[in-house]
């Protein structure tokens, strides 16, 4: 019974800290969404065992968290950061962390892992090891955590002697990219969102330019995934990445960038994937509302704004 009790306490623990560092299943995304309810506790409680014989732990359900310095950083289910090693290959995959050195970067056991909404699953793979044990790959990268990374979200290993760096979600290193110029040298008007008022919607989202900001009800928080793709995103451009700083009056909670399939990479308010409207002329234009019955405004904690 004892055991019991443990085990249960430490999948309840499991859940609190991934919830606290990417997206998880809230009441209104499990509204919005067909996630099954109690889908993300049995992730995080029925990981299975580590490789045999290797002593690693799996990474079990990936997730893209936002980092101030680095920007989105793969984790493990336990929000902690994933890393490479500058001295390892990709092509093929071969791992040059033994003996001592996978003391300090323990390894990341292959055979469990999920991919993140956002990520590309085929980059997911295995390497063998000299010991014979299998590891986790990111774009042919082998996987690996720090052991001073003692709660979700340290990154104390980054760029730890030159050579190791936290997993960008696409298997590169992670960098935080810097704003692209403005044409014509001016500043970008569209890297900032922030809250207006209108007589109709009440408070919303508008980006820098103050235009008004949309979600498209198909859309997922809970995996974050897009469903706007080809023509839908010539009439409903993504928001592009906008640091916090520059998000006045936006909820924090969950405030990340999604990696798109087609490359893109779009903002998130609260795990919710953000769009203007192509038919929105001038600021404060509210033409999206209501279109097709699926595109609403945004509210400042990124739930829909239904009001017609």
């Amino acid at each position: 019974m004892g055991m019991k009790r443990g085990t249960t306490l430490a999948a309840v623990a499991m859940a609190v800290v991934l919830a606290a560092t990417a997206c998880g299943p809230s009441e209104e995304k499990a509204a919005d969404t067909a996630q099954p309810a109690g889908a993300a506790s049995s992730q995080g409680s029925q990981a299975p065992a580590a490789d045999a014989g290797s002593g690693a732990k799996p990474a079990g359900q990936l997730a893209i968290a936002a980092n101030e310095q680095l920007g989105s950083v793969l984790n493990d289910s336990a929000g902690l950061t994933l890393y490479r090693f500058d001295k390892d290959t990709a092509k093929p995959s071969k791992s040059n962390c033994e003996g001592d050195c996978a003391k300090t970067w323990p390894v990341v056991a292959a055979g469990d892992a999920t991919a993140s909404a956002g990520m590309d699953p085929a980059l997911l793979g295995e390497v063998v090891r000299s010991d014979g044990s299998k590891q986790l790959t990111v774009a042919g990268w082998p996987a690996y955590r720090f052991n001073k990374d003692t709660k979700a979200g340290d990154i104390n290993g980054q760029g730890v002697g030159g050579t190791w760096f936290a997993f960008a979600p696409d298997g590169k290193k992670a960098a935080k990219a810097a704003p692209a110029p403005a044409a014509g040298g001016a500043a970008e008007a569209g890297a900032a969102l922030s809250v207006a008022k209108d007589a109709k919607l009440g408070d919303h989202i508008v980006d820098g330019k103050g235009m008004t900001v949309y979600r498209f009800k198909p859309d997922t928080a809970w995996p974050m995934v897009s469903k706007c793709e080809g023509d839908c995103l010539t009439k409903w451009p993504v928001v592009p990445p906008v640091d916090k700083a520059n998000a006045k009056g936006i909820t924090e909670r969950n405030y990340l960038v999604l990696d798109r399939p087609d490359g893109k990479k779009q903002q998130t308010v609260d795990c919710w994937p953000v769009y203007t409207f192509a038919g929105d002329k001038k600021p404060g234009d509210i033409n999206g509302q209501g279109v097709g019955g699926t595109w609403y405004a945004v509210a400042p904690d990124g739930k829909l704004i239904t009001v017609q």
